[in-house]
């Protein structure tokens, strides 16, 4: 028989392959990248260390730092509640009685979501394209504009094209959490309320919006966390890294697109390879994603 103080290693021994391979490719990773964060180094040459230099660079105009997160933000505020809203209003109509074949419905409004983000990026770059994009030959079609829209070569258009994107892409998500969130109501509560008078949009907006209140939080926190990490979609949709960009400058024009993600990515891996300035921008968007994930989640145990 093994004796008590033995039996108490057991647990760690079989934990024991996940921690070396968290440490490995986990906590060993995050501490270089910190260190990197206080070199100036282009991945061949020496180190020099620079202390907080490069996170006092995220303050200068020329490092877009503020500007990437700037525009991601915008396209989290503006996609964000479209996707919700329309994921709310599909969800409640598939999970109504007059809709047949509901796990069809489900699926085929989910399969967006699944896409992977090449096929996204590389999709809406031939729907918007200038000269052959099947939206303006739909749009001259019909006689709605006499010449050809150059979606992705003016900022506010560009940015329209992806708060698009962004949206078709994530409504399914949203409907998916809500529809989970409807079965969960009682259906009591409706009947009770039925009784009293309230039916349809009343007892909507009184006892199914306030009890999917949990379900919002959760979706908007974690949409707020997948959009500061938007990369591939506008990055094949505007072009980027050698991709035969539909504009000469990384982000779109003016670098209206120019995500958190993709300025990073850019600084690191770009023409400049500035490896140190790269890893201090990705520790200040963890700041970010860590301040919006607190708040969200000390909103969210309010409202549960």
């Amino acid at each position: 028989m093994m004796n008590a103080a033995k039996r108490r290693w057991v647990p760690y021994l079989f934990l024991s392959p996940y921690m070396l391979f968290y440490v490995a490719f986990g906590l060993i990773p995050i501490l270089f990248s910190f260190y990197v964060s206080l070199t100036s180094w282009d991945g061949i040459g020496e180190k020099t260390f620079v202390g907080l230099d490069n996170y006092a660079f995220l303050f200068n105009p020329d490092s877009y730092f503020f500007q990437s997160v700037g525009n991601t933000l915008l396209f989290v505020a503006v996609s964000l509640p479209l996707q919700m809203a329309f994921g709310l209003a599909l969800a409640a109509l598939l999970y109504s009685k007059f809709v047949k074949w509901r796990a069809f419905f489900q699926l085929v409004n989910f399969l967006p979501y699944i896409v992977t983000p090449v096929a996204v990026g590389l999709m809406f770059n031939l729907l918007f394209d200038w000269q052959a994009g099947f939206v303006n030959k739909v749009l001259l079609e019909f006689g709605l504009i006499d010449e050809g829209i150059y979606w992705l070569g003016e900022p506010l258009y560009a940015r329209i094209v992806i708060v698009l994107m962004l949206f078709w892409k994530g409504f399914g998500y949203t409907m998916i959490f809500y529809l989970a969130g409807l079965a969960n109501i009682s259906k009591d509560l409706h009947e009770a309320a039925a009784v009293d008078g309230a039916t349809g949009m009343k007892a909507f907006w009184t006892i199914t919006l306030p009890l999917l209140r949990p379900v919002t939080t959760f979706v908007a926190i974690t949409g707020i966390i997948g959009g500061f990490q938007l990369l591939e979609e506008p990055m094949l949709l505007l072009g980027g890294a050698g991709m035969g960009s539909a504009s000469a400058v990384i982000g779109g024009p003016e670098r209206c697109c120019l995500t958190t993600v993709w300025n990073m990515y850019d600084t690191a891996f770009g023409s400049t390879t500035r490896y140190g300035l790269g890893s201090a921008i990705a520790y200040g968007l963890c700041v970010i994603i860590a301040a919006f994930s607190f708040l969200g989640t000390k909103f969210y145990k309010e409202e549960s």
